[in-house]
């Protein structure tokens, strides 16, 4: 059954809110340990330097979704695009078609601002949202493989130190 949300645009009043969604993500992920992000960091990131947007998906003024996304580029498009970075909905809330209507709100951004693709990784091992995700009509790029660099590594290659 699908329910009605509010979908809004972030503040910087919602700075901690954005900070408990990715937190909680992050535990679904297993991922806890690895966040590292404060409210101060993402007030300045987000708010101050607009390097990401959020939108906030609200059940009876009740904050039960994010979503964060940025712009990228292709050149093959020779267009911006728009990278999802995270997606989530409480768990109470899923099954209502909230992810979808988040989903929906983010690809009439992409068509308004004349991008030319929606994007986002999905980790291999949640198989909920991958089902989802081709459900809706998303095509898994199956053929690419993603790579990092972080840390040590990051300055290594920065310093021209890399083998």
């Amino acid at each position: 059954m699908q329910k009605s949300m509010n979908i809004r645009f972030a503040e910087g009043k919602d700075t901690r809110l954005i900070l408990a969604f990715i937190r909680e993500l992050a535990d679904y992920e297993n991922l806890l340990a690895e966040v590292t992000a404060t409210e101060e960091l993402l007030r300045k990131t987000i708010f101050e330097d607009r390097k990401a947007e959020v939108i906030i998906g609200e059940v009876d003024g009740e904050p039960v979704a994010f979503a964060l996304f940025f712009s990228n580029f292709s050149t093959f498009l020779g267009k911006p695009g728009l990278y999802l970075e995270d997606l989530y909905v409480k768990e109470g809330y899923r099954g209502y078609g909230f992810g979808k209507q988040l989903l929906s709100f983010l690809a009439n951004l992409v068509i308004e601002r004349d991008y030319g693709r929606l994007e986002w990784w999905c980790l291999d091992w949640n198989k909920p949202s991958i089902d989802f995700y081709k459900k809706m009509g998303a095509e898994p790029m199956d053929e690419w493989t993603v790579f990092r660099l972080t840390g040590k590594e990051l300055q290594q290659v920065a310093a021209g130190n890399s083998d």
